[in-house]
């Protein structure tokens, strides 16, 4: 089980905590890895992020994390006086990885965890962060991984740094899975934007192939019509996927249909035969066997519906 706490202030970003926070999500449904993570404010009462929404804390709270993320926003000078670096060091004893995101940093500098390393925040307080913390090398790099603190400034660097620790805890594969997820629009059936932290050579074929696994779901495409219509051939389609997402093309096609018979699951009355004939198997039970072999459990279990849900007319590949 890996553990991850967010410790928010007031004033902190819904967009930037919304990209830290989804690909762990995204790893977790569609890898089946263990990863639960918890809500934490300084003082245990309920927070407001710069848009207004009020967030809860959890109520029980874990003693060690594996990544602790503090995120911060507006209010970073008044936390800093605060008891919110008392209570950041003493979850930075119990923690592998300490983030700081957007003004996090801020505290984790007045906190005393940034003296002699490399951080970045967001990019509108680096001059002042400079002069406010010399001890500390300011860096305007999107994000930063030094020893075991790391940091981030906006929503693009957090999004990159989650990615980054994804790849180093779960393998590129999971990293991919993750960024493919959360950024590919499938219902546009377009190519996205370049993957985040991930290599971009030869991103616009993979994406092609990508688009033409998506749209063929119900009746897969043959791997080597993929590679034909890519204009490459079978091993090159193979050597691609595997330098780009971990992974060999037919796995990447099969996660996509497991992910979509899983959202289909989750949100639709559907039985598993109509679930499978929609996804590119010939029945329930191939269905039930892949989905049990990829994720060591049924697809029913996954989703945490055992029972029949509401049929959900926007099923999409979203994560």
């Amino acid at each position: 089980m890996v553990r991850v706490g967010f410790l928010l202030f007031d004033g902190f970003s819904n967009m930037v905590l919304s990209c830290l926070l989804e690909p762990l999500r995204a790893v977790r449904d569609q890898a089946g890895i263990d990863i639960r993570w918890q809500v934490m404010t300084p003082d245990g009462g309920p927070v407001r992020s710069s848009s207004g929404l009020s967030v809860a804390p959890d109520d029980a709270a874990a003693t060690d994390f594996e990544l602790l993320v503090v995120v911060a926003g507006y209010g970073y000078r008044d936390h800093a006086g605060g008891a919110g670096p008392r209570r950041i060091l003493a979850l930075a004893r119990q923690s592998r990885i300490v983030i700081g995101a957007d003004s996090g940093p801020w505290l984790l500098a007045a906190a005393g965890l940034l003296r002699g390393r490399r951080a970045t925040l967001h990019w509108s307080l680096l001059g002042e962060f400079a002069e406010a913390f010399p001890e500390v090398q300011a860096d305007p790099a999107p994000y930063v991984m030094a020893d075991r603190f790391w940091s981030c400034g906006g929503a693009a660097g957090a999004l990159d740094l989650i990615l980054a620790f994804i790849a180093r805890r779960f393998g590129q594969a999971n990293a991919f899975v993750a960024s493919s997820m959360f950024l590919h629009d499938a219902g546009r059936g377009e190519a996205g934007p370049a993957l985040p932290g991930l290599p971009r050579k030869g991103t616009a074929r993979l994406r092609q192939a990508m688009n033409l696994m998506i749209g063929s779901i119900e009746t897969p495409m043959p791997l080597p019509e993929i590679a034909a219509r890519c204009g490459v051939s079978l091993s090159k389609l193979d050597r691609l996927f595997r330098a780009e997402t971990g992974m060999a093309p037919g796995r990447y096609f099969q996660m996509l249909r497991l992910s979509q018979a899983r959202e289909l699951a989750a949100s639709t009355g559907l039985g598993l035969r109509e679930i499978a004939l929609r996804c590119g198997y010939c029945d329930a039970a191939s269905l039930s066997k892949a989905y049990r072999r990829a994720h060591g459990q049924p697809i029913r279990q996954s989703t945490g519906r055992t029972g029949e849900c509401v049929h959900d007319p926007l099923v999409s590949l979203r994560a």
